[in-house]
């Protein structure tokens, strides 16, 4: 007997409401349509939150060391990372403006500037980073469940390894990879717009391990250590700083590119603003001071290298106590709040917007959670413990993608912000063919490309002094314009994007139109709207 392959796509087609206005198409299902009213949950704490569980994780933490390799003392490092904290905020605030206003995500407002088909382009390069970054936060999380583990089971800690050497991988960091997956599974069921909670008692978490660190280190080593009164080394004090300030931009800049993914549930308008503005440099900076005071602390108490990453430091601190029941307990909490922050982590930059990324290449099929799923599967095939142990120049080509995502960054702001004043004409974005003002040429609007490589192309050699180590004096200008990847990059592609524009005008401007025709419900009273989506229309109004 045949297999019916019409019943059987049909059948494994994401899931649509029964009384919705819109259809599964090639451009369109319910993760991707404009965030209706009854899903907007998101008020200015619920960004507060958001932000307390990006800007205070073990990234935020090991910043310091990037910064201190730049040549910068610890107090400027701290300052630096407050400069970059706010120029982040506002970064979000302008990227974000979008999804506030048309509560829209970056997969199909990309389809005004790019090309209804060359928006495939921009999205494809967030998958593969986004893959290739959670398969690694994955494994710290797997990392950080290991100690934990060991925290309450201290022999688990020296447990026998039964693979061999060549996988870079212990029985029990897979042990623990294993169970921080099994967390990370149902974490994906969560729908977006109900994570405020989970936010709140994960920032709890590692906001404790900071704290219970922090307090451990100073009150043992007698102060913040000696590495934190060390001088710079920098020859150069200007270029440090804009190098420090770039790499906390780029740190943060793939989520910045993509902050609709989470503007859009806003339930009013600068609703994110003041979170962003606020709780970005604060978070940040307080992270980062706490990650470089117990790290200078820590290094003068334990000896040895210095240990940039919270999760091996609390391994070691068990073994200077030699596995005591307080130290033991000590640990099992700090631990918890690292496993509690690779989870939070994983979900807000890599699950939700990944899986809508996803969707986008193929919306009958794929939604938000089906999406982190396919995610979820390619980052652990990529083997992260293999990429992290031998694969170094990989590892420095794929901290380098900054070269590419900001000048993605600037061809958004300049579409959305200037060339467009923030005027869209959503239910175009949904049309795949010409009579949609963003079917350009054949799908594709050959301006953002050109302005896309524009702001790449200076940008390579610099990266290939990086990752191949180049310490020839010619490469010196080449290498110090890379460590300005995300301001160079984001600015060159604005200015060509905006010039192209200007020269040669794209048609569709000024025009603000909605989803569908509808109304939107303001205290039970129907009102226009303005570019925004309801799915309590007229049946016969649908794209």
């Amino acid at each position: 007997m045949g297999v019916n392959w019409a019943a059987f796509k049909k059948r494994i087609e994401v899931p649509k409401h029964n009384d919705s206005h819109y259809e599964n198409t090639t451009w369109c299902n319910r993760d991707l349509i404009p965030i209706p009213p009854d899903r907007r949950t998101y008020g200015v704490w619920s960004y507060f939150g958001y932000w307390t569980v990006s800007g205070s994780c073990i990234s935020a933490w090991s910043v310091g060391s990037t910064l201190l390799a730049y040549g910068l003392s610890p107090q400027e490092a701290i300052g630096v990372v407050i400069i970059g904290g706010v120029l982040t905020g506002m970064l979000a605030v302008a990227c974000g403006w979008l999804g506030e206003v048309h509560h829209l995500g970056f997969t199909v407002s990309s389809r005004s500037a790019w090309g209804m088909r060359g928006a495939y382009f921009p999205v494809i390069i967030r998958i593969f980073v986004s893959c290739m970054w959670f398969g690694m936060q994955a494994y710290w999380g797997g990392q950080a469940t290991r100690v934990m583990i060991g925290a309450i089971i201290p022999g688990f800690a020296h447990m026998k390894n039964s693979f061999s050497a060549s996988s870079h991988l212990a029985t029990n960091d897979f042990i623990g990879l294993v169970i921080w997956m099994l967390a990370f599974v149902p974490a994906v069921l969560i729908k977006p717009e109900r994570l405020q909670i989970p936010f709140f008692f994960c920032f709890a978490l590692f906001m404790g391990t900071c704290i219970g660190c922090l307090a451990w280190s100073v009150a043992h080593a007698g102060g913040a250590g000696s590495l934190f009164h060390e001088p710079g080394t920098a020859e150069n004090k200007g270029w440090a700083f804009m190098f420090g300030i770039t790499a906390i931009l780029g740190s943060w800049g793939a989520g910045t590119l993509g902050q609709s993914d989470w503007t859009r549930y806003a339930k009013r308008r600068y609703a994110p603003t003041i979170s962003q503005m606020v709780a970005s440099p604060v978070t940040i900076t307080v992270t980062a001071a706490i990650g470089i005071i117990v790290t200078s602390a820590a290094h003068d108490i334990l000896g040895g290298d210095l240990v940039w990453n919270p999760i091996y430091l609390l391994g070691d601190i068990q073994e200077l106590y030699h596995s005591s029941p307080r130290a033991r307990a000590g640990v099992f909490f700090a631990s918890l709040g690292c496993v509690a922050s690779q989870l939070s982590i994983s979900v807000i930059l890599n699950s939700v917007s990944t899986g809508m990324d996803m969707a986008g290449l193929s919306p009958k099929y794929i939604n938000i959670i089906r999406g982190s799923y396919i995610m979820a599967i390619i980052g652990i095939a990529t083997q992260p413990w293999q990429l992290i142990s031998t694969a170094t120049k990989f590892i420095s080509v794929l901290s380098g993608f900054g070269v590419f995502m900001a000048p993605a960054t600037g061809i958004l702001l300049s579409d959305y912000l200037v060339i467009r004043k923030r005027k869209l004409r959503v239910n175009e974005l949904y049309m795949g063919n010409s009579e949609s003002h963003y079917w350009y040429i054949a799908g594709f609007n050959w301006r953002a490309f050109v302005a896309f490589f524009s702001g790449v192309c200076p940008l390579l050699p610099g990266l290939a002094a990086t990752v191949n180590t180049y310490t020839n004096p010619k490469w010196t200008n080449w290498t110090r314009l890379y460590n300005l990847t995300f301001i160079v990059g984001l600015s060159i592609s604005f200015v060509v994007y905006c010039s192209l524009a200007y020269l040669f005008p794209m048609p569709g401007l000024g025009v603000d139109t909605p989803f569908v025709d509808e109304f939107d419900y303001v205290d039970g009273q129907p009102s226009p709207v303005d570019g925004n989506s309801s799915e309590k229309v007229a049946p016969d109004q649908k794209v």
